[in-house]
């Protein structure tokens, strides 16, 4: 089974600025919900794991179906086998849609052939084909997102990095999000940062709350709602509550 492994990871942006000390969790296939309060290190923690930074010490790496291992610090490799959707993300000036979802596939090393095959059906999987040809700048803020997304998923990474892909999104582009999210594949690994809770319950496999740099839990949905009280019986106030005593300290 496919894996994504940190290991005893430390990481600062300064010497006395330690945003982690001795790391140690995991990513497993299916679709991961990393909770956490702002500033808990979420989008840091992504960063690491999509090899843009480079832990002080410790180790990121994948383990693939049959035992292969790839370290982030073998570069060319880890980032064929990763997809990130930064929470900052614009398009490059002068693109369209599909010139830029092209682009991003080049810079992961796909063939031309690859990559004017692949690109159709990752704005399919996003609802952009019939923008296709309309500059990406001219894109609305939601259909931005979506771009970035498809330039995610077009090279067929095993793993899937979104960093808060739902921030600043009316409901109807929540919505079509998580149409987006349920479509993708249980075996590859994906892992969606934000600090909303309330889409847990139905769209995840599995949870990681990070509370000031450390892992408070990482487990099924399941597992973590069973974390509530039971006279808690609406699931979105089971997860709310869960959430809750993990940030708060009392588990």
């Amino acid at each position: 089974m496919m894996n994504l492994g940190i290991s005893s990871v430390s990481y600062g942006y300064s010497p006395k600025a330690a945003i982690f000390q001795n790391l140690s969790t995991e990513f497993q296939p299916g679709k991961t919900a990393l909770l956490g309060p702002n500033g808990a290190g979420k989008s840091t923690l992504m960063s690491l794991m999509a090899s843009v930074n480079s832990p002080s010490s410790g180790t990121i790496e994948i383990t693939e179906v049959g035992g292969k291992r790839t370290s982030s610090r073998q570069l060319k490799k880890f980032r064929r086998l990763v997809a990130w959707l930064p929470q900052d993300f614009s398009p490059v000036a002068g693109l369209s849609v599909l010139e830029h979802v092209r682009y991003s596939g080049w810079l992961k090393g796909m063939s031309r052939k690859g990559v004017t095959r692949a690109t159709p059906q990752a704005l399919s999987a996003v609802g952009l084909e019939a923008l296709a040809d309309k500059k990406a700048t001219e894109l609305s803020g939601g259909q931005q997102r979506r771009l970035g997304l498809a330039g995610a998923l077009v090279h067929q990474a095993g793993v899937v990095l979104l960093d808060e892909p739902t921030a600043g999104l009316d409901p109807g582009q929540r919505d079509r999000f998580r149409q987006i999210l349920a479509s993708l594949d249980d075996q590859q690994i994906t892992v969606v940062s934000t600090h909303q809770t309330e889409d847990i319950d139905g769209s995840f496999d599995h949870v990681v709350v990070l509370v000031d740099g450390c892992v408070r839990f990482n487990g099924s949905v399941n597992e973590f709602m069973a974390v509530a009280p039971a006279s808690a019986t609406d699931p979105r106030d089971r997860v709310r509550l869960a959430y809750a005593a993990f940030v708060e300290g009392e588990i």
